[in-house]
């Protein structure tokens, strides 16, 4: 990419979007496109064979999706399948109808077996049966994958697919019931500071451990593989590190000044026992994460305190 290379980040407003086009800009890059979701729905094929057609982007990053925590993904799993697969189907073919030079698609680590051995390899990909809390997102997020390595493979076409683990930092989206698990928690504990609430109930056990990867960190990686990385194969992108749920809760309480009780709801699902990202791939090609867990949560809670918490 050059500097002036007209860049499309679809997704541009959310978590992952938004912090593409702040991680481009810093780079120096000055044609970047983006859309809301009211301006271009990427679930409807002739609005964006029309935006290609109009546009003609270069270089695409594919960071559109609808993304939610476990309450959502069980409440709504037709939308979570519909949608994806719609908007990845509409801006890959595109992409490739329009000849743009390379497509960026962001995968997620809920794609890999619920079981599959620790860390989670590229290759375990398909190896088993998935996580059915989130099945229906995994297998949009699989198909979406798929569909880069077959276009790649039947028209040449310079796509790829990255992995990352659970995402957070600012624009994220804190919702108490759908969003993912630290926006979550920081809401629920930030509010229960200011009602001095005596406890705070986080679902399920509190066992399962995640890996969580700064959004600022996972935009570098995009960018830095967008001129690095060439391969058909899917690519992890994360710290390789993880923590219980309730080492987290721990953290959270922590950093947001919470002093009361914590306790689990055990009658609440888990999820997938353990996900952590084996990240030596990326190692290899030259990079890696660079902001520690505490120090993101506290970037974010700043963030949160300021923008979010300023709006409500």
């Amino acid at each position: 990419m050059n500097l002036n290379s007209k860049i499309y980040v679809a997704g541009s407003h959310g978590l992952v979007g938004s912090a593409i086009v702040r991680r481009l800009k810093k780079l120096g890059y000055t044609n970047i496109l983006g859309k809301t979701s009211t301006e271009l729905d990427l679930r409807n094929q002739s609005e964006v064979a029309a935006f290609f057609a109009t546009e003609c982007p270069e270089y695409v990053f594919l960071a559109a999706a609808k993304v939610g925590g476990i309450m959502a993904n069980n409440n709504l799993p037709a939308e979570f399948i519909y949608d994806n697969v719609m908007i990845e189907a509409n801006v890959i073919h595109s992409a490739h109808k329009y000849r743009v030079n390379k497509l960026l698609f962001l995968g997620s680590s809920c794609i890999y077996p619920k079981y599959a051995p620790q860390p989670l390899k590229e290759e375990y990909l398909l190896t088993g049966e998935l996580e059915p809390t989130n099945e229906p997102y995994a297998i949009a997020k699989i198909a979406g994958v798929k569909l880069c390595q077959a276009y790649r493979r039947q028209y040449g076409d310079n796509f790829l697919s990255v992995m990352p683990p659970n995402l957070y930092g600012i624009n994220d989206t804190f919702d108490l019931e759908n969003s993912h698990v630290l926006p979550a928690l920081m809401k629920k504990f930030h509010e229960a500071k200011l009602s001095k609430s005596p406890s705070v109930t986080v679902w399920g056990s509190g066992n399962p451990r995640r890996e969580f990867l700064y959004v600022d960190d996972l935009a570098n990686a995009c960018c830095f593989l967008m001129k690095h990385y060439n391969d058909d194969e899917i690519i992890n992108i994360g710290t390789g590190v993880d923590i219980t749920i309730a080492e987290l809760a721990a953290m959270m309480a922590d950093i947001i000044g919470f002093t009361g009780d914590i306790s689990f709801d055990t009658t609440k699902p888990d999820g997938t026992p353990i996900k952590r990202l084996d990240v030596s791939k990326i190692n290899r090609l030259g990079w890696s994460a660079q902001t520690a867990l505490k120090t993101g949560i506290e970037k974010t809670y700043q963030w949160f305190s300021q923008e979010v918490c300023a709006v409500d």
